[in-house]
């Protein structure tokens, strides 16, 4: 079976299938919903279902689409808190009507690949990574997040919908990881194994800028497991510019421990994202990330990254610990060794030692196996292969 050219396109019988892509849901454009867009360009044939979907925030590519949406989509409240409905996703994924599919493609990082499929639909699960609330961020959810009353239901609806987690990995034919991190979490905790396929950055979008302005940059939504706060404080004790881009819960316990060097800017359009992407020192990265898209969306712009060294970051920035003998022209980043404020400035002081010594063409040419053209080849790739086994499986006596 051919599986695809070099750009992705795909061969004629998978063009014919008949496809639905299940997402967890639409309430932000991040790293999970720009995959579900280069499998929607794939299979332009597809029916989209989630959880919960705002338009409003949906790429211009899935704005024609039509997206089907679960029960919770009408309750008050439901697509702004969403994540308060834990108790009920077990209800609302196995609502949709799947039976006449030939490939259910789910998108997981919350409840997608709890959907309920037919014998003769193969389930292939892309997942971004086993519901880290329920799992691995558990306890530190628990204390970030919530408290008094909601921390009991949540206690009690998170035991609940774990065991379902677990149950309902069985429905999936075959497993996709987004990274090795991924992989080998899936394995801890669904006792399945997976192909790593990493998702697509948009490489493409990057260039070299001729200059460079003196501010360090994070470019994450603000909550809590990303450990802006780390950043926050180091570039405080160390008065360095540092520019925050994104929004979220925690801007206002932030811009409380901000001093006088750190500027929030709020979303900004991606036109200006890059801008301050393509001019900055280097990008800190203090959170563990399952893979963590911006680190490489940094280095296409030719700017190193210092990064928390565990999770994904480890298989996208190439570097070494600080203390250790630093190699810049071979290297993309630097890492620390532990989330605390003294490791991380540590690390800036190491990156700020050898700065002179990156290579910006290094650091975007490393990024290039990134790119979209390079996932979605790798994807159809693998469904073809795995659809070729699943109807083999189904004709076998």
């Amino acid at each position: 079976m051919d599986s695809t050219t070099a750009q992705g396109t795909l061969p004629l019988d998978l063009a014919k299938l008949r496809v639905a892509i299940v997402h967890y849901w639409f309430a932000n454009r991040r790293g999970g919903e720009r995959v579900v867009e280069a499998l929607a360009e794939m299979f332009p044939q597809a029916d989209l279902f989630a959880l919960v979907a705002d338009r409003a925030v949906l790429a211009p590519s899935l704005q024609s689409r039509r997206i089907r949406t679960s029960f919770l989509q009408h309750l008050p409240g439901g697509i702004r808190h969403h994540r308060k409905l834990l108790p009920l996703f077990p209800l609302a994924v196995e609502q949709f009507p799947l039976n006449d599919y030939d490939l259910v493609i789910s998108s997981e990082s919350g409840p997608a690949k709890g959907v309920i499929t037919g014998a003769a639909t193969c389930h292939i699960c892309y997942c971004h990574s086993p519901m880290r609330y329920l799992w691995d961020l558990y306890h530190p959810y628990r204390e970030w997040e919530i408290g008094g009353v909601t921390r009991a239901i949540f206690t009690l609806s998170a035991h609940y919908v774990r065991m379902w987690d677990l149950a309902s990995a069985s429905r999936v034919d075959y497993f996709v990881a987004n990274s090795r991190h991924v992989a080998a979490r899936i394995r801890k905790h669904y006792r399945r194994d997976s192909v790593v396929i990493h998702p697509p950055v948009a490489v493409s979008h990057g260039y070299l800028s001729p200059s460079r302005e003196d501010y360090y940059l994070v470019v994450s939504p603000l909550v809590a497991y990303k450990r802006v706060d780390l950043a926050v404080e180091a570039c405080n004790l160390l008065r360095r510019p540092l520019r925050v881009v994104g929004e979220g819960e925690e801007y206002r316990r932030l811009r409380r421990l901000a001093g006088p060097t750190v500027e929030f800017l709020g979303r900004l359009p991606d036109d200006a994202v890059r801008e301050n992407y393509a001019r900055c020192r280097a990008l800190i990265f203090p959170g563990e990330e399952d893979f963590g898209m911006v680190p490489v969306e940094a280095q296409s712009f030719g700017r190193p990254v210092i990064a928390y060294g565990r999770g994904g970051a480890c298989e996208t920035v190439v570097g070494c610990f600080a203390g250790e003998s630093l190699h810049p022209e071979a290297s993309t980043g630097v890492f620390f060794s532990e989330q605390t404020i003294d490791s991380l400035m540590g690390a800036i002081r190491a990156f700020e030692g050898v700065e002179s010594g990156f290579s910006p063409q290094f650091i975007r040419a490393h990024v290039q196996f990134f790119d979209v053209p390079r996932f979605k080849a790798a994807i159809a790739a693998f469904i073809s292969e795995k659809l070729c086994e699943f109807r083999s499986g189904l004709s076998s006596p």
